[in-house]
């Protein structure tokens, strides 16, 4: 099953890494990890997607919540969440292409950053879903590059991370 874990952290040298030796130590993938400041430049939020059956992922929270750099751990698999990731795609751009690519982009609601002689760079943010469903339109139409910012995740509502049990 597919977790996703919120952590606020010290923002301090080596606390990335005390993590991703934990998930590797056990045998667990990170499949997505992005992490940033928070308001407070003495804290970082890190949102972490992982699969794993709910035994071994309650196992790994406590881990976790032991690790001293460690404020809080929130796996928001149990809650109401909202996710977003953001991809920059450069796709081959030729007389033919040109329109449809601007179309698609346009009922996205992504921007052309770039453009080039031969291609177009887009940025699209949104969740899995859409940004999977824009993929599989402009694949035909020739992808040249891509690169995925991973996902980032907060709770739904007024409750801050801090605020969440």
């Amino acid at each position: 099953m597919r977790h996703v874990i919120t952590l606020l952290v010290e923002n301090e040298f080596g606390v990335l890494a005390r993590i991703a030796g934990l998930f590797s130590g056990r045998g667990f993938n990170i499949e997505c990890l992005s992490v940033a400041e928070t308001l407070d430049p003495a804290v970082s939020t890190m949102t972490i997607v992982t699969r794993g059956d709910d035994q071994i992922i309650e196992q790994v929270l406590k881990q976790l919540n032991k690790l001293i750099s460690i404020i809080k751990v929130v796996d928001l698999i149990d809650k109401d969440f909202v996710e977003r990731e953001m991809i920059l795609v450069k796709v081959l751009a030729t007389e033919k292409t040109r329109e449809e690519i601007l179309r698609i982009v346009d009922i996205f609601r992504g921007k052309v950053i770039d453009v080039g002689a031969k291609t177009y760079t887009i940025e699209i943010t949104g969740d899995e879903k859409k940004i999977d469903a824009l993929l599989s339109l402009l694949k035909p139409l020739g992808i040249k590059e891509l690169v995925r910012t991973g996902r980032v995740a907060m709770s739904r509502g007024s409750k801050a991370m801090t605020e969440l049990t």
